[in-house]
């Protein structure tokens, strides 16, 4: 008998909730980029299906960090179906924008399997059961409490350079909602395991974690585990926008590399998104 492989198209479409993760760079609109964590408000609410999100900017440094990164925002979005994502994304004239006027995106689809807390007052995330053999993402997420700022604060370059030397971490960026007092992060680890060591061997870990009790840090907190079922990044798009400037002979044959590259991708997987599609198509129409 042969062995049955389950793709990840296969699971999307066996899923309920579903919950994606984008982060924008930019190299021009980044101003533009700004002005969106309030604008695009109003627009993201018509989206159908969405059940859940936030606009966040990000940090310069690991972690928690005082610095911000005004080239990266992100987009937390939670779904009752990814039929209904797709549609939002593929039609949404919002979202399109943020893919329009992005450098690169990296994008995390996401199965949560752990959740502890409130975001918002809220728990937005439906606890499914672990499809197991996969790369672990965690979200840290509090409120501070204003009277605590200056004493959480002072400790956080502690913590930072904890997860910065943590073995079986792959990619770390901090998130936020508001600077100093909306604060979360972002980790994606190899495994569970290496969440576990790093939680039981991390001394400076323990000791944050002792403090945020005793010090009663947060004012609202959640703590979330999620099965990471793909990543996607899009360093093509800068490398063909920045080749499009030479030749038109350079340019014809981009195109036709690139129109090669996505039908071989369509001929073996459904997960490549369809605005990553348009932002390439759109980069060619010149």
């Amino acid at each position: 008998m042969g062995v049955h492989r389950i793709k990840i198209s296969d699971i999307f479409s066996m899923m309920g909730q579903v919950v994606y993760l984008h982060f924008f760079t930019y190299n021009q609109h980044r101003f533009w980029a700004f002005t969106q964590m309030q604008r695009a408000h109003a627009r993201l609410q018509d989206c159908k299906g969405l059940q859940f999100y936030k606009l966040l900017g990000t940090g310069a440094g690991a972690g928690f960090s005082l610095r911000p990164d005004f080239s990266t925002y992100a987009l937390l979005s939670v779904w009752d179906s990814e039929d209904n994502k797709k549609q939002a994304f593929s039609n949404s004239p919002v979202l399109q924008s943020f893919f329009d006027r992005s450098a690169t995106q990296r994008i995390y689809a996401l199965r949560p399997i752990h959740t502890h807390g409130k975001w918002s007052g809220q728990s937005p995330f439906v606890v499914q059961e672990p499809l197991g053999d996969k790369p672990i993402g965690v979200i840290t997420r509090a409120t501070l409490n204003p009277s605590r700022l200056i004493d959480f604060w002072r400790h956080v370059p502690q913590a930072s350079k904890a997860i910065k030397e943590a073995k079986g971490v792959g990619f770390f960026k901090g998130i936020g909602e508001w600077p100093f007092v909306q604060q979360a992060t972002f980790s994606v680890w190899e495994s569970a395991e290496a969440i576990r060591t790093f939680a039981y061997v991390s001394q400076a870990h323990a000791s944050i974690v002792k403090k945020t009790r005793e010090r009663k840090w947060y004012k609202e907190d959640m703590f979330n585990r999620f099965e990471v079922l793909s990543e996607e990044k899009t360093p093509l798009v800068s490398f063909i926008t920045k080749e499009l400037k030479t030749s038109d002979e350079t340019k014809r044959k981009i195109k036709e590399d690139a129109y090669q590259l996505i039908e071989k991708i369509d001929s073996k997987t459904s997960a490549i998104n369809e605005p990553y599609k348009k932002r390439i198509k759109f980069i060619f129409t010149f």
